[in-house]
C-alpha cells in the first residue's frame, strides 16, 4: 500500500520569547486529507512521538476553521493517528514513497535542531520519494544530504516562509534563524509570489515546497503529481 510520513513540530513555545506555538492546523489538515483522498496511508511522527502541540493562532475563530480542520478535528481515525504520532527513532525510512512537513512557528526550534529530520528526509529521497513541505516546514530540510554527501538542496529551487512575512509578523527576532536565508546558504534557488501570504507552491522533480498556509492545497497537489510521475516512472 502506497504510504506518506508526516512530520510535525514538537515545540509548543517559541523560545525565551514563551509565546505558545506548535504546528499549523490548516498546513497539516489540508494535505493530509488530499494524501487520504489519493489512496494513501498517512503516518505521523514528531521527534518526541505522542500528540504534537498546535499552534492556537491557526485555530482560534472556529467559525472560519476551514473545512479540512473541521473535518480532521471530527474523524476518530485521523484524531488518533495525531494523538498518537511516532517517535523519529522508530521510523523506518524505507517504507514510505513520500514526506511531508507542515509548519507552524515550532519548527523552527526542532526540525533543523533534530539529526533525524534530515537523515529521514535525505533517505526517503535517495530512494526515490518525494519531499513535500510547507511554511516553516522546509526548515526540516536544511542539513539534508544527497548520496554523495553533498547539500540536497544545492541548486534546486525552493520555498517557504519569507524574511518579509516573518518581519510583518513581528518575529524576525524571535525565530532562532530566517528560514529564506538559510535555504539560500545551503545553495537552494529561493523563489516566492510577488505578495505577502498570497498562495505559492513550487516543484523542482521530487521537492515541494509553498510559501505560507494558503499555499497548503498547491503543496499537497504538486506533491501528489510528483508522486504520480514517480509511480509512473518506477512502472
Amino acid at each position: 500500500m502506497a504510504r506518506l510520513l508526516m512530520i510535525l513540530t514538537s515545540t509548543d513555545k517559541m523560545g525565551d520569547d514563551g509565546a505558545p506555538t506548535g504546528f499549523y492546523w490548516e498546513e497539516m489538515a489540508v494535505p493530509y486529507w488530499a494524501f487520504r483522498e489519493a489512496g494513501y496511508t498517512v503516518d505521523m511522527a514528531s521527534p518526541k512521538g505522542g500528540r504534537p502541540p498546535a499552534d492556537p493562532a491557526s485555530d482560534d475563530d472556529t467559525m472560519a476553521r476551514p473545512r479540512a480542520v473541521k473535518r480532521f478535528l471530527e474523524d476518530e481515525k485521523a484524531m488518533t493517528t495525531l494523538e498518537n504520532t511516532m517517535r523519529l527513532t522508530d521510523i523506518d525510512a524505507s517504507q514510505y514513497d513520500g514526506v511531508f512537513l507542515p509548519g507552524g512557528h515550532g519548527t523552527m526550534w526542532d526540525f533543523h535542531q533534530t539529526p533525524q529530520i534530515a537523515a529521514t528526509v535525505s533517505k526517503i529521497h535517495e530512494q526515490g520519494g518525494v519531499i513535500g513541505a510547507v511554511c516553516h516546514g522546509p526548515a526540516g530540510l536544511l542539513g539534508t544530504k544527497r548520496s554523495d554527501g553533498t547539500p540536497l538542496l544545492k541548486g534546486r529551487k525552493v520555498n517557504g516562509f519569507t524574511n518579509s512575512e516573518e518581519k510583518a509578523a513581528g518575529l524576525t527576532d524571535v525565530v532562532p534563524f530566517l528560514l529564506e536565508d538559510e535555504l539560500k546558504a545551503e545553495g537552494a534557488i529561493f523563489e516566492r509570489s510577488t505578495e505577502d501570504f498570497s498562495g505559492f507552491a513550487i516543484r523542482d522533480a521530487r521537492i515541494v515546497t509553498g510559501q505560507n498556509p494558503d499555499s497548503s492545497a498547491q503543496v499537497a497537489e504538486q506533491t501528489l503529481a510528483a508522486l504520480n510521475d514517480t509511480n509512473r516512472q518506477a512502472a
